[in-house]
């Protein structure tokens, strides 16, 4: 059973989120805005930090200007670590490659970033052993220093804040990473991608699965009600592909000549630019994302946006190319319906979310005029369902908590996708609660610590480069 601090903790927790819903009932709203909101006032964030001073940096970026969406990337410091060199390459040539200057690199800020990249530790992982050998900075045309680990770029200076900026023109030996692309829980109407608890969660994930994380911050209800957070969940998915198209057209108009109103030259290459002389690649996903090896992880209500960015991404195909989504996690979906499971009649009132506070939450979601349990966004075992058939979804791996009360159905979900063959295993967890594992106050146990671990074994059968090296 829980700790007696987690049932004291459930109790007032439950009687916030009862005063949040019911002022959020209550509270006027100007329906007719798609802007929206992606937080609440009342959520503790955690700033954006381009350093990588626990491992791993972030950057905040709002990719929409029709409304509030935009998205929170978690780059893993193994992400400048050289990639194993080919045996076989290294034997045709012995001669290093020609190394460009860095021209932004400044020497006033440069030592420290230097330093700390001399404190990088050797890696192994699940897409080879990395070396820490590294090059001594040296001098530059304009007297500054630059350190480059097989093509990529440290930038330092006043313009880049003394940050790591990212993008690398030698691309061909950059450290390629596995995207993925989580989605917030919240009832949908709180949580945020930028709060301090799914900061620390998603931190957490990119470090042990060794993958940029994508976290995305949709908009909440009831200000944009359903079908805003699964458009926006799907809509960020295009602008992984749209930035993927993009950084391969810079990469190819890197020896082109223009007339430098479609592109400008900066370090060394060329970029595409907007209208306003901004370039409209992400720097660090072009140097380091590989878009052919995307996840989907959702957390609640955020893998009921996951699944349906699933099933969107199946329908697509190719017209998503070069993303492919290789699989997707559920944690707790935020599965109803209509007619009553065991778990739902059992544990109606169980920690945390109850299902008398779910059920409020999925009416300030839900149009009134659609509100139904088995609406297709709430209850995935629906008749006529829209989308593909169930073959085709990705490999699914499920996360329940013994003491949740939307348990059963997401089992059955997942039993669903096992009986049409698709890989969809089911990790519960005994004596668990919903959002054992990414709530703030759990974050720091050691159950929550063993299923973010269990996620990151389960991952790594897809987006490893090595084939199927781990295995339940």
């Amino acid at each position: 059973m829980p700790s007696v601090a987690v049932k004291l903790y459930s109790v007032f927790f439950k009687f916030l989120l009862k005063h949040r819903l019911q002022n959020l009932i209550q509270a006027p709203l100007d329906e007719s805005s798609p802007f929206g909101v992606t937080s609440r006032s009342d959520e503790t964030i955690a700033s954006a930090n381009p350093l990588f001073n626990d491992g791993v940096a972030t950057k905040d970026i709002h990719i929409d200007p029709f409304t509030s969406l935009s998205i929170r990337i978690f780059l893993p410091e193994s992400a400048l670590t050289p990639p194993e060199p080919d045996s076989k390459s290294s034997l045709r040539s012995s001669k290093p490659k020609p190394r460009r200057p860095n021209q932004d690199a400044h020497p006033d800020v440069v030592n420290q970033n230097l330093s700390n990249l001399q404190q990088y530790p050797s890696r192994r992982n699940s897409y080879g052993p990395s070396g820490n050998s590294r090059e001594e900075p040296r001098a530059n045309r304009n007297g500054g220093y630059s350190n480059e680990m097989e093509g990529l770029n440290l930038i330092s200076g006043p313009a880049a804040g003394g940050v790591y900026r990212g993008y690398a023109p030698l691309t061909e030996n950059c450290r390629r990473l596995p995207l993925m692309l989580q989605f917030h829980g919240g009832g949908w109407v709180s949580g945020s991608n930028d709060s301090a608890a799914n900061d620390f969660f998603c931190r957490r994930i990119a470090k042990l699965c060794d993958v940029i994380v994508v976290a995305v911050g949709y908009r909440l209800a009831p200000e944009n009600r359903f079908p805003a957070a699964f458009e926006d969940g799907l809509k960020v998915l295009n602008w992984l592909g749209k930035q993927a198209n993009l950084a391969e057209c810079s990469k190819s108009m890197g020896n082109t000549k223009g007339n430098g109103n479609e592109f400008k030259k900066s370090d060394g290459h060329r970029h595409i630019v907007d209208t306003f002389g901004a370039s409209m690649v992400e720097p660090w996903l072009a140097a380091h994302g590989d878009p052919t090896r995307c996840v989907l992880l959702g957390v609640s209500c955020g893998a009921n946006v996951a699944d349906y960015v699933a099933r969107k991404a199946v329908e697509a195909g190719k017209l998503l190319d070069p993303v492919k989504v290789v699989a997707q996690v559920l944690l707790y979906p935020f599965f109803v319906g209509s007619v009553p499971t065991h778990s739902e009649l059992k544990l109606a009132n169980s920690y945390f979310y109850d299902k008398a506070m779910c059920l409020l939450a999925w009416k300030l979601f839900l149009p009134e005029e659609e509100f139904s349990l088995d609406h297709p966004a709430a209850n995935p075992l629906v008749l006529g369902r829209e989308g593909p058939p169930l073959k085709l979804m990705p490999p699914t791996l499920t996360v329940v908590a013994e003491l949740d009360w939307m348990r059963d159905r997401a089992i059955a979900y997942s039993e669903e996708l096992r009986k049409v063959n698709v890989d969809a295993p089911v990790l519960d967890y005994k004596d668990a609660v919903h959002e054992f594992a990414t709530l703030d106050i759990l974050l720091k146990t050691p159950q929550a610590q063993a299923c973010a671990e269990d996620i990151a074994i389960w991952v790594k059968k897809y987006i490893s480069l090595r084939g199927h090296e781990f295995s339940y």
